[in-house]
């Protein structure tokens, strides 16, 4: 799967160079240096940069205000594998390594497809921010909100939400060879989701990954802080 190295290693040198500190002050930027490079489970560096830089940009720009976790789901990888990580951006660990299923539209083992739009029933990339739980048809469910203008900014009235399914789990990959899908939303195991949804609610941030050229040469929170 292709990485795009160049853009990664712009981002990488674009946050080193940038003082950092984990405060909620314009000039707060989270950076890989701050994390045990042993402890950030299986993770690949370029995204977690990338997941990084979105974050430091919501902080500063006040899209995101203090927020304690980082989750990043990298959907160029299969369902098949763990692919979902919540970082704590205080204490600077990693808290979960779990299995994420992506939407119906989006493709079987592998998400290919993804969109803003209601009805496709794919999954979105970007940077959303997490707020309030409710408990719905999925059980316990963690309402998200886009930031990424026009790619995942639908995600409230399209009902994009975390939530736990019984599709999600290492038995049903033994069984199918993938996980189950949902609508459009990153469901968890039901086993860990209201445990995980408690940890990161009420203003977390989440990054969806997928090496999709354009979302990443226009995002905001990739480039700068676009305005």
């Amino acid at each position: 799967m292709l990485r795009l190295p160049i853009v990664a290693a712009a981002l990488v040198a674009a946050t080193l160079l940038v003082p950092h500190a984990l405060d909620a002050s314009a000039s707060v930027t989270f950076a890989r240096a701050d994390f045990d490079p042993t402890a950030i489970g299986g993770i690949e560096t370029d995204v977690f940069e990338m997941a990084l830089t979105a974050a430091s940009c919501a902080a500063r720009t006040g899209d995101a205000k203090n927020p304690e976790t980082l989750t990043v789901i990298d959907y160029s990888k299969p369902s098949s594998e763990r692919r979902l990580w919540v970082f704590d951006l205080k204490a600077r660990e990693l808290v979960y390594q779990e299995l994420v299923a992506h939407g119906q539209g989006s493709g079987a083992n592998m998400a290919t497809d993804f969109s803003n739009e209601a009805e496709t029933h794919r999954t979105s990339l970007g940077l959303f921010v997490t707020r309030d739980t409710y408990v719905g048809k999925n059980g316990y469910s963690l309402r998200l909100d886009g930031l990424d203008r026009g790619v995942n900014d639908r995600a409230r009235e399209r009902a994009i939400v975390m939530h736990g399914a019984p599709y999600v789990s290492e038995s049903f990959v033994k069984a199918n060879g993938r996980l189950g899908r949902s609508w459009g939303c990153p469901a968890v195991s039901a086993a860990v989701a209201r445990e995980m949804i408690d940890r990161v609610k009420g203003g977390g941030l989440v990054f969806a990954y997928y090496p999709d050229a354009e979302w990443i040469r226009t995002s905001k929170y990739l480039g700068g802080c676009r305005t």
